[in-house]
């Protein structure tokens, strides 16, 4: 299914309940009052589909990338936020017992107390869930508490939000609609069982094990691990993996790492990781044997599907380097004849990843290799500064070079300002490739 598929899938998903609603043609009431219940609908079925976007489906991911599908998720939780603080404030049908004759509630609204207190608890449940999704990166809180308190939080809001619809919706007390209504709540909790019990007892049977922790650069390590299995994982140069290293199958301390290996040159697979947070301070104190598991790979940030590209252009800032040697290590042993051009951008020379391997694959594959640092010491030669619009043009900006293929990777600021300066140096925006999992 191509990405533009997605889009009216997810539309007919969201709308439905709304549609249901709808078509059960029950007398008309104040257009507003409708309004607040079709924002609460779409809210909530916003809610229960987001559970998807959060899965690690690669049906999903590998069409739209994973980036994509993340900031897809924020956004639409913070418009199901909206939608949802404003629902109760919309109704202006008074809120006392309708008349007898009044089956269908259209002269007044549903007060009872058993169906308001799910509400309130799911409208408060959600805003906290927001704020804390959007003040993670300045918590300090770890990455797998966040995750369980995130997970637990969605689903409390999902459960709350259920009860509510069923017991004060004018629409929902339709039996078909609350049908509905507890199917999606069940596939969206399912798929968050999917990903914390089934995946995990999937990737119990195919274990990893390090058999090697080296330096690649100033508290930076290539870690490698081997199949402790038959067989081999296929993925593509410069995709990632979600890494568990000394944990149990059912952990949260995983993180996603980009895989820096090729995959043309054997079993093992290479993570080239920074010492950066918690779970990476201590990387280069894993022993060799140690058991791992990995979730993968993920991503779409791959030369493969561009085999009518000129040239490949990559771009990195620091440890994004990780996916980018990983394709410069597979056009090399594929012996791709296309020519490559690197940028790497860092603050110190220390800071440079398999600077030694660079070298060579600028000897014996004829990569041309451009360093650029914004701390320099006596007797640096190369170019200084940042990786800005002045240095892009200088190396990419011959009509030549509009064509290539550019794969960037490095912090979300130089991400952003790269991007635009290449579409300014006329390189179509289709040539441009990028994953960027920060957001402001």
């Amino acid at each position: 299914m191509p990405v533009p598929a997605l889009i009216p899938l997810y539309l007919v998903v969201v709308l439905l309940p709304l549609t249901l609603a709808w078509a059960q043609g029950l007398p008309s009431r104040p257009l507003v009052d409708d309004l607040a219940s079709g924002a609460g609908f779409v809210a909530f079925a916003v809610i229960l589909a987001e559970f998807f976007l959060i899965g690690r489906f690669r049906s999903v991911t590998r069409r739209a990338g994973s980036d994509v599908v993340m900031r897809a998720h924020q956004l639409l939780a913070r418009t199901a936020l909206v939608l949802v603080l404003v629902h109760p404030f919309l109704y202006v049908s008074p809120m006392t017992p309708p008349p007898v004759w009044d089956v269908t509630s259209q002269t007044a609204l549903n007060y009872d107390w058993a169906g308001l207190w799910p509400g309130i608890i799911a409208w408060l449940l959600l805003g906290g869930l927001v704020a804390m999704a959007i003040a993670r990166d300045v918590s300090g809180a770890r990455y797998e508490h966040w995750r369980l308190l995130h997970g637990l939080g969605a689903v409390l809001v999902a459960a709350f939000g259920l009860l509510h619809v069923l017991r004060a919706g004018r629409y929902s007390a339709d039996p078909l609609l609350g049908w509905v209504w507890i199917a999606f709540l069940a596939l969206a909790v399912g798929s968050l069982l999917y990903v914390y019990l089934v995946a995990p007892l999937f990737r119990w049977r195919r274990p990893w094990r390090v058999t090697s922790v080296t330096p690649a650069a100033e508290r930076t390590w290539t870690v490698t691990l081997n199949p402790d299995f038959e067989g081999r994982v296929e993925y593509k140069a410069g995709q990632f993996a979600w890494l568990n290293i000394g944990k149990g199958v059912f952990s949260l301390n995983e993180n996603p790492f980009s895989i820096s290996s090729a995959p043309s040159a054997g079993r093992d697979v290479e993570f080239i990781i920074k010492e950066l947070g918690d779970f990476t301070n201590t990387i280069g104190q894993v022993r060799p044997g140690t058991r791992a598991w990995m979730d993968g790979p993920h991503g779409h940030l791959t030369h493969e599907g561009h085999d009518d590209a000129p040239g490949i252009a990559l771009i990195a800032g620091g440890v994004g380097i990780a996916p980018l040697i990983g394709i410069l290590r597979e056009l090399a042993v594929t012996a791709d004849p296309r020519p490559t051009a690197l940028l790497y951008g860092n603050r110190t020379e220390a800071q440079i990843v398999c600077r030694e391997e660079l070298q060579n694959l600028a000897e014996a594959h004829g990569t041309e290799v451009i360093h650029v640092l914004s701390e320099t010491k006596k007797g640096w030669t190369g170019d200084t500064g940042m990786i800005d619009a002045t240095l892009l043009e200088r190396h990419f900006g011959t009509k030549s070079r509009r064509n290539w293929l550019y794969i960037l990777c490095g912090p979300p600021p130089m991400l952003t300002s790269v991007k635009a300066t290449l579409i300014g140096l006329g390189v179509p925006a289709s040539r441009i490739l990028s994953e960027q999992f920060v957001y402001d």
